[in-house]
């Protein structure tokens, strides 16, 4: 059986394979490589013959582990059912975080969570079983948090279901978020296949100090690059700066790559990661680590010359940073706190705020948990209590039974802070709150990644906004957006005014090591022949998955037009979480909730459209596909820039695909959302020229032509036809290379893999 565990033998050997590659690669480049590329072509299957265009070529490499989070393992072990494998080929872990509904605090909500999924926890705990995967229990942690504690290793390569995968980054490794379908690949013994990326360089120049935190690195970075400043790139973080930085506030830094688009971001290795490999009890790992010493930061010239090395490189220096706040709507939108007062002004933002939240996989660490404690502890001693309610996630049961033996948690509740299930909740929309009316316009600040609509409460009229945790709690403090921690004062209970000084450095290792979890974790039998995995065909939450149809060979001619997004359509957009993920396991269930989000170009309305069979406006996207797909009837949907922006899930492409699209066509795409079309089945098409978006009619239909001689590179030909009887030529580009095009003729990845 593979062992699941990131074992100093497993690394040293995974070290042995990335530096004989590396030869193999060294004598094609001629040239110093970075560190991100010595984790990449470390990994590559085949280094000999690679092609090695970055930005062109696609890579075959060879992940070290899989992890999975509850939600995206459900269709991804539905999957890998279909693959007919006994066991999953490479170290492989599931992390139950995604289903616990954040609402009366960690003990009820939890209670209610194992009731209310006891379906899905025990077909996935009775799966891993079967396959040889490493099961993590409800309430064990957040899975990017239990990574980093346990598997994580500098120089690995790890691909998740999960969009923020890499905050392994922060431990050196090359972490990717992926849907499920890559995912099956690997677990079944085949390479994972991404397009080479590119490499931005940030240079860290100085050390943070009062209220600036790593967090505000990345808020920063993301107002200077926005949310496509990354798309199939790397993030190589570099520079003395590096060194000011704990682990896991490194990891906080990778983890909001994923809001760049980013494939990774990583940081290099240095003495502490090798604080934290020891203080997480894996002292054995840190030693070989240090044996490799070379293998696990870019070459002497990198850094002396980083222009030569990186396509782009951005200076940011730590001393002169300013703690920020991003939001709303899009984590890009990056305003200094000293601006935040002109912003809420300017912009009308509610200044009055409704909640104050810390946690999410981001910055829920023990270091964070303490920088939050030092500001609740200063402000009980001056008499303050939070004026709004403050809602606290720990990482992990490991960071949770820690801050409690240790009184960090004593301090967060003394100001009020309720604390929550070791989960995602409220970050992914696992949060009932009924304080508000539906579409009622609220502000709430939160240390999370992501703040799009409906992102963490189902409210399009919540404001949220992302700051680092000891920001969020001095904002909880003082109740409203409009205030700057650094120098403005709170009005105290007895009368008179107070001001809040800056946390000290907390430590990321606690002086008595961590409380370690005895009880969340599930290894899987030597022997699985007689564990049996059902799906309950009355079942509500899981259904077992049908092959997608492979093409008929035939061009798609006069297609309707389903849906045409305008602006920002992210997954979010296209499969919405929250009351959804209960149907993550269900492809027909969730369906319907198909481009939900999705606002229309023609009317501005979300999630609603014109059924072109019968003429009728304003009808669910959901409803009408279901009506084209009755009558055998496939179709196209249109979208803006930036296309699938956000979570891995592949949820956003299998639904389409299992309600018949044919093809999704738009200005740009997001690369892991781009993928799983792919991987579907789905053509995933964009405009040659952009500004053809606006030649398409509401009442359109598309043919796209020339299928037969899809071919790498190819343009391909389309007509627009219009209700008037006229037609219009356009042309369209797309990034299908010759296997992925046997995905789209076979009728889904999955359909190849099993032959």
């Amino acid at each position: 059986m593979i062992p699941i565990e990131s074992t100093p033998d497993f690394v040293e050997r995974a070290y042995e394979r990335i530096s004989k590659n590396l030869e193999a690669a060294r004598r094609r480049l001629k040239r110093p490589l970075t560190f991100a590329e010595k984790v990449l072509l470390g990994h590559l299957d085949d280094p000999k013959k690679a092609e090695l265009s970055p930005g062109k070529s696609y890579l075959y490499l060879r992940p070290d582990r899989v992890a999975m989070q509850d939600a995206t393992a459900q269709m991804a072990i539905l999957q890998f059912m279909q693959a007919g494998k006994p066991r999953v080929a490479v170290p492989t872990t599931v992390h139950c975080d995604h289903l616990i509904q954040a609402y009366a605090g960690a003990g009820p909500d939890m209670a209610k969570a194992l009731e209310s999924n006891k379906e899905v926890y025990e077909f996935l705990a009775s799966a891993s079983a079967k396959y040889g995967i490493g099961f993590w229990k409800p309430g064990a942690g957040i899975i990017h948090q239990v990574v980093l504690e346990h598997y994580a290793f500098p120089g690995g390569m790890m691909i998740g279901t999960d969009s923020h995968t890499p905050n392994a980054g922060g431990l050196g490794m090359f972490a990717s978020g992926v849907g499920g379908a890559d995912a099956v690949d690997v677990m079944a013994g085949f390479p994972w296949e991404v397009l080479y990326p590119k490499l931005v360089g940030v240079k860290l120049t100085g050390e943070p100090s009062g209220w600036t935190s790593p967090k505000d690195v990345i808020l920063k970075l993301l107002g200077i690059l926005t949310v496509k400043g990354g798309t199939n790139r790397v993030i190589e973080y570099f520079g003395p700066g590096c060194r000011a930085l704990s682990c896991t506030g490194k990891g906080t830094i990778t983890n909001m790559g994923a809001e760049l688009g980013a494939t990774t971001s990583l940081f290099p290795y240095d003495e502490r990661m090798e604080a934290y490999l020891k203080g997480t009890g894996r002292t054995a790992l840190a030693e070989v680590a240090a044996k490799h010493e070379k293998l696990l930061k870019a070459d002497p010239e990198v850094e002396k010359n980083p222009k030569k090395f990186f396509d782009q490189v951005v200076e940011i220096d730590l001393s002169a940073l300013e703690p920020h706040v991003t939001g709303p709507h899009t984590p890009d939108l990056a305003w200094p706190v000293s601006e935040m007062a002109q912003a809420v002004q300017k912009e009308g933002y509610p200044d009055k705020l409704a909640y104050a939240l810390v946690g999410s996989c981001t910055n829920s660490s023990y270091e964070d948990m303490g920088r939050a404690a030092q500001v609740a502890t200063q402000a009980a001693a001056k008499g303050l209590k939070a004026a709004v309610p403050l809602l606290v996630t720990p990482g992990s049961e490991q960071v949770r039974a820690t801050i409690e033996r240790d009184g960090q948690m004593a301090a967060l509740q003394g100001v009020g802070a309720t604390v929550l299930a070791n989960a995602c909740g409220p970050c992914i929309g696992q949060w009932k709150r009924d304080d508000l009316q539906p579409g009622e316009k609220n502000s709430i600040i939160n240390s999370f990644n992501r703040n799009f609509p409906r992102r963490n409460d189902g409210n399009p009229s919540t404001l949220s906004f992302i700051a680092s945790p000891e920001i969020v709690v001095a904002y909880a403090l003082a109740g409203r957006l409009s205030f700057n921690p650094a120098k403005d004062a709170i009005e105290a209970p007895g009368g008179g005014k107070v001001t809040l000084d800056p946390p000290m450095p907390a430590p990321d290792l606690p002086e008595k090591g961590f409380v370690a979890d005895e009880t969340g974790y599930q290894a899987p039998p030597e022997d699985s022949s007689s564990v049996e995995v059902k799906v309950s065909p009355q079942s509500e939450r899981l259904q077992v998955l049908e092959p997608f149809a492979p093409w008929d060979g035939k061009d798609f001619e006069e297609l309707p037009v389903l849906m045409k997004a305008r602006g920002k359509c992210t997954t979010d957009h296209i499969s919405p979480a929250g009351p959804w993920l209960r149907y993550r396991g269900h492809l027909d269930k969730i369906s319907d909730n198909l481009f939900n989000g999705a606002v229309n170009a023609y009317t501005a309305e979300a999630g609603k459209g014109l059924n072109q069979a019968t003429g009728k406006k304003g009808e669910p996207f959901a409803r009408t596909a279901r009506a084209y797909k009755a009558k055998g009837q496939r179709w196209i949907a249109v979208g803006d820039e930036n296309y699938g922006e956000g979570s891995s899930r592949e949820h956003a492409a299998m639904s389409p695909r299992f309600l018949g699209a044919a093809a999704v066509i738009t200005r740009s795409f997001a690369r892991i959302h781009e993928s799983n079309l792919k991987k579907q089945g789905i053509l995933p098409l964009t405009f040659y020229h952009a500004a053809d978006y606006d030649r398409v009619e509401e009442t359109d239909r598309i043919s796209v032509l020339g299928l037969g001689e899809l071919a790498p590179g190819k343009q391909v030909r389309a007509l627009l036809h219009h209700a008037d009887g006229t037609s219009e030529e356009i042309f369209l580009n797309h990034s299908l290379n010759a296997e992925q095009i046997e995905w789209f003729k076979a009728g889904s990845a999955l359909n190849v893999l099993k032959k």
